[in-house]
């Protein structure tokens, strides 16, 4: 292929997801998708924070159980209060960028691109604060629970604890995967959008 060959190539290609919004109407949905948005964080936060607090106490009543042999426990429910304590600093960061409604739509706009931007880097870097602190939580608490206490015979078995850890892995890929299929389709797109609606205001 010459050079007018991948000249045509590249120009017969689609726009990004997005890119075909009318600038009108996303003026006119701005506010409404801006409060959207922020709603979903809100349950967000608040929903893995709380899970993390009640998955922290649930650990501390296994450890209380299992008595001073438990202590590799502490390790995890370190892990777990870390990845709640992402959230509460999270929760605290859209606390103090929030603006007020009277802020210029310029400056809001600006702002959703600046957050949703973050977002998208949480995401993508999910498996690095979220995902395997969490999976190395629950191998600790699994292998602590083995050793420290009678269990019945077939969790000491190695094909048992391989198969634990194998659906363990799975399930942290699949929540992984969920979540880019979710940059990928809403962030994204959205993240087009505003841009276009950006440029608009600044043309105009």
């Amino acid at each position: 292929m010459n050079w007018d060959d991948w000249e045509y190539v590249w120009k017969r290609q689609e726009l990004p997801r997005g890119a075909e919004a009318n600038v009108e109407e996303l003026r006119r949905t701005f506010a409404g998708k801006s409060r959207k948005l922020a709603k979903a964080l809100l349950v967000r936060d608040v929903m893995e924070a709380s899970a993390g607090v009640v998955g922290c106490v649930a650990f501390g009543f296994i450890w209380w159980g299992l008595g001073w042999a438990g202590w590799p426990i502490g390790i995890a429910m370190l892990l777990i209060a870390g990845v709640t304590g992402f959230f509460v600093r999270e929760r605290l960061r859209a606390q103090r960028s929030q603006l007020g409604s009277d802020a210029p739509l310029l400056v809001r706009l600006e702002a959703e691109i600046a957050k949703l931007r973050h977002q998208r880097q949480l995401f993508l870097g999910m498996w690095r604060w979220y995902l395997a602190p969490i999976a190395a939580a629950i191998v600790i608490v699994c292998l602590t629970i083995r050793h420290s206490r009678p269990v019945w015979d077939v969790a000491r078995e190695p094909w048992f604890l391989g198969s634990y850890f194998a659906f363990v892995a799975v399930l942290m890929w699949a929540v992984w995967k969920l979540n880019l299929r979710a940059v990928r389709l809403r962030v994204e797109p959205r993240l087009v959008e505003l841009d276009k609606l950006r440029a608009d205001l600044l043309v105009g």
